[in-house]
């Protein structure tokens, strides 16, 4: 699935879902660093148990974050 993110510096994320359980997650833009760090972390995670997790991170001053944004997609799927 793509989801376009909003109010972040990434612009896309694009995630696949096997078996129930997150097994890849690629965003498009972004701290890249940083969001390779996320993916791999989320790999193999339940999409509640991520959600959980990532809902409501902030980034700076700005009302949501790419975690936050993926949290959403992960919503989004479910």
């Amino acid at each position: 699935m793509k989801y376009k993110t909003q109010g972040t510096c990434s612009q896309e994320i694009e995630i696949e879902l096997k078996d129930g359980l997150i097994d890849s997650v690629s965003f498009i833009g972004g701290c890249n660093g940083n969001l390779q760090g996320i993916s791999a972390l989320v790999k193999g995670m339940k999409p509640e148990d991520a959600i959980a997790r990532l809902k409501g991170i902030r980034c700076g001053s700005k009302s949501t974050s790419c975690p936050d944004q993926l949290a959403h997609a992960l919503e989004s799927m479910l």
